[in-house]
């Protein structure tokens, strides 16, 4: 098992990624085809659950050579999207030959109304903040109150499935946060009779995970079966969505409200970054800088200097005299702006499902016990999970991550774990760090490499 706590440059590798895709262009047209570069998003077939048309369908990214023989479906973390996913996608698509990483929406991301942030910044202020959004309520939408884990799970197969081509690609599944715990879950479901670890070649779980994998960052899990029946009766009088992200943050109980201020600041600091904030008046008064700020400063305040959780924040760098940003750290401000500000896909999730929330939890001591089954969660297969798994910490859980992950292997035939660890990174660096001063891409890349 390693350990890596410095960050090293990936040049190298991605330098050699680059010439061999540069290299196999060469030749017949259908050739240069097959090595193409690809990144773009598509629509996959969701399973079938209740829900207007438009959330029948997955939205996926997709970034890699054409001819991947090998694909990373990735899963976004509670209140996270596919586009935020991206850099890393990039990265990893770019360092490890023959691999396309796609990145999943959830089914519930089409009901986010993101046309406002088809303009200028100034547009997209004047339609959200001017009340113009297409809302969603437990009226318009109850029908997401039964959309829980095998929901979620059912339609990641149907991504994975569409991923290994009839068995032309292996498929390795990864997440992010609660993504992580995601991952598990679906090694040990039983998809009717098939156990969910036979579809995919290795497991990747990303600063989280189950049994108590983000208890080091003060998040308890266990739930009784009692707990259990009084969430889903608050699920049936109402309380369809999970507000969690918006109230954590401080942005209100709106389940919205964090995914649409986050991209509003990020929308004004990537096209004007050194303009006067447009916002800083505005923002809840927990937000407000203390000092005349840019709009990059403003973005920078929200996720560095005035971050309001760990898990919420990046290591970027500071506000100068002047209020604008000055990047200092592992991860450029403009790179979280850039990826914050993108509509197709978004980064922040907008209507999660309360249901969801809940078999997260119920499902936490990953075992086919009692308060799993009263949830109709089937994990069925934990003890036959024989596939490698890495899994990697940032600074959020002070090693609990490792040492859950570590602990699978005690009653299941996992064979190895690599575990790896960066305490100089936090949860969101992971997914914006510059690629030279990112442990967890690197290290990744090496065991994706390892995989068949």
């Amino acid at each position: 098992m390693s350990r890596t706590r410095n960050a090293v440059r990936t040049a190298t590798r991605a330098a050699a990624a680059a010439l061999l895709l540069s290299g196999l262009t060469a030749g017949p047209a259908v050739a240069a085809d097959q090595h193409r570069w690809i990144e773009r998003t598509v629509s996959i077939p969701a399973s079938p659950a209740p829900g207007p048309e438009r959330t029948q369908w997955l939205r996926v990214l997709k970034v890699g050579p054409a001819d991947a023989t090998k694909v990373l479906v990735l899963i976004p973390g509670r209140g996270e999207a596919a586009g935020g996913l991206r850099l890393d996608a990039e990265q990893l698509a770019r360092s490890v030959p023959g691999l396309q990483v796609w990145a999943i929406d959830r089914r519930e991301q089409a009901l986010a109304d993101l046309s406002g942030f088809e303009g200028t910044a100034q547009q997209a202020t004047d339609y959200y903040l001017g009340g113009h959004e297409a809302t969603q309520t437990a009226a318009s939408a109850g029908y997401e109150a039964d959309w829980g884990l095998a929901t979620e799970l059912n339609d990641v197969r149907r991504v994975v499935l569409a991923a290994q081509d009839h068995g032309r690609r292996s498929v390795v599944l990864g997440g992010h946060s609660l993504g992580a715990a995601a991952v598990l879950y679906y090694a040990a479901w039983d998809f009717d009779g098939t156990p969910g670890y036979r579809d995919l070649s290795g497991l990747m779980v990303i600063d989280g995970g189950v049994r108590g994998a983000l208890a080091g960052a003060g998040i308890d899990f266990s739930l009784t079966a009692d707990q259990a029946t009084a969430w889903r009766a608050q699920i049936a009088q109402g309380q369809v969505f999970d507000n969690a992200t918006s109230v954590y943050t401080g942005f209100g109980d709106q389940p919205q409200a964090a995914a649409v201020w986050y991209q509003l600041a990020a929308t004004w600091a990537a096209q004007d970054p050194h303009g006067p904030s447009a916002l800083a008046d505005k923002v809840p008064a927990g937000f407000r800088p203390t000092q005349p700020v840019t709009n990059a400063g403003l973005l920078g305040w929200m996720l560095d200097q005035h971050a309001p959780l760990p898990g919420y924040s990046v290591h970027s760098g500071h506000l100068s005299a002047t209020g604008d940003w000055v990047d200092a750290g592992p991860t450029p401000l403009q790179r979280v702006a850039e990826s914050m500000a993108a509509g197709d896909p978004a980064a922040w999730e907008w209507y999660s499902p309360n249901r969801l929330a809940l078999d997260y939890f119920a499902g936490s001591a990953y075992s086919d016990n009692a308060v799993a089954r009263s949830q109709g969660l089937r994990l069925q297969h934990v003890a036959e999970v024989d596939l490698p798994l890495y899994a990697f910490e940032s600074n959020l859980t002070n090693g609990t991550v490792d040492a859950a992950a570590s602990a699978l292997t005690a009653d299941t035939r996992i064979p190895r774990v690599d575990a790896q660890t960066d305490d100089s990174m936090t949860h969101l660096d992971i997914l914006f760090a510059d690629p030279a001063h990112n442990t967890f891409t690197r290290t990744a890349a090496t065991f994706l490499d390892s995989l068949r």
